[in-house]
């Protein structure tokens, strides 16, 4: 017959086994990068007034926000690879070209992720 600390210990054991420790990963996993395809509309006139910026493209996070000319907009996932960003006039009041890019925010915590960009597409602000 088992002694009670032997049945205690075996389920102690049994119990260790079944939750399946695990050593933490040393190392974040990256982020993954979004990709843009195409910007609609592709140019404006300088001097004009605010517009809606849509950035189709891949591995857009929830939460990704579209940069314009290196400055973060408000900006909302309107389907699956669909960003709609709203760009003030103040950003379109001269002409030139600006890079366009986006960024999926990185995950807090320990084991967290960085943030990710894009490579940046150019945009056209026209005279």
């Amino acid at each position: 017959m088992q002694t009670p600390k032997t049945l205690v210990l075996l389920a102690l054991l049994a119990i260790g086994l079944g939750c399946g420790y695990s050593k933490p990963s040393t190392t974040p996993t990256p982020g993954t990068a979004p990709a843009i395809a195409q910007l609609s509309p592709t140019s404006v006139t300088a001097g004009g007034a605010q517009f809606m910026l849509e950035v189709d493209g891949s591995n857009f996070a929830n939460n990704a926000v579209v940069n314009f000319n290196n400055a973060a907009t408000t900006t909302s996932l309107s389907a699956a690879g669909k960003l709609q960003a709203m760009i003030p006039a103040t950003a379109i009041a001269n002409s030139g070209t600006v890079p366009v890019t986006v960024t999926n925010p990185g995950t807090g915590g320990l084991y967290g992720t960085p943030a990710v960009t894009s490579q940046s597409v150019n945009f056209t602000i026209s005279q």
